[in-house]
C-alpha cells in the first residue's frame, strides 16, 4: 500500500499548495492589477474550480489514507473530514449565496460599503475567508503529522 501513501501525500500537497497559491498569490495579484469589479469577476469565475479541486484532492487523500499505512490515521482522517466538510460548505452553500449577492450589486466600486447587499456580501466573504484559512491551517497540520520525524516519534506534534 506504499502507492496509496504516496498518492495521499501528493493529494494533500496539491490541495494545500493550490489553496496557498490561490489565496496568497493569485487573488492579491488580480486585485492589484485590475479594477475591483473585474478582479472580483475573475476570482468569482475561478471559485467553482477552486472548490472542486479541493474536494477532489480531499476525497483522493481520504481514500488513500484509509488504504495506506499511517501512524496517525484517525487524527488525519478526522482532519481531512473536517477540511472536506468546510470546503463542501464553501462550494455548495457560501459561494452560491455570495455569487447571487454579487449579481445583485451593480458595482462594488460605486455601491456604498454600507449598502445592505454589500454588508451581507462582506459577512459571507468573511466566513468564507476564515473557512479558507482554516482549511489551509489544517492542511499544514496534515503535512506535519505525516512528516518522517512525527511518524518516527509517534507522539503528538513536536515542533523542535
Amino acid at each position: 500500500m506504499r502507492i496509496a501513501t504516496i498518492i495521499y501525500h501528493l493529494a494533500v500537497s496539491c490541495w494545500l499548495g493550490g489553496s496557498v497559491l490561490f489565496t496568497f498569490l493569485l487573488t492579491p495579484i488580480l486585485f492589484k492589477s485590475y479594477p475591483r469589479d473585474m478582479a472580483g469577476s475573475i476570482v468569482g469565475a475561478l471559485f467553482p474550480g477552486y472548490f472542486q479541486w479541493g474536494l477532489a484532492c480531499g476525497a483522493v487523500a481520504l481514500i488513500c489514507l484509509l488504504l495506506g499505512k499511517s501512524h496517525r490515521k484517525i487524527a488525519s482522517g478526522l482532519i481531512l473530514s473536517i477540511m472536506l466538510t468546510v470546503t463542501a460548505t464553501q462550494a455548495f452553500i457560501i459561494e452560491p449565496r455570495a455569487a447571487e449577492l454579487k449579481r445583485q450589486i451593480p458595482s462594488f466600486e460605486t455601491t456604498p460599503p454600507d449598502h445592505p447587499l454589500r454588508v451581507q456580501f462582506r459577512k459571507l466573504h468573511g466566513v468564507s475567508a476564515a473557512a479558507n484559512l482554516a482549511v489551509i491551517g489544517a492542511g499544514i497540520v496534515l503535512v506535519i503529522l505525516s512528516s518522517p520525524s512525527a511518524q518516527k516519534k509517534r507522539l503528538p506534534i513536536d515542533l523542535d
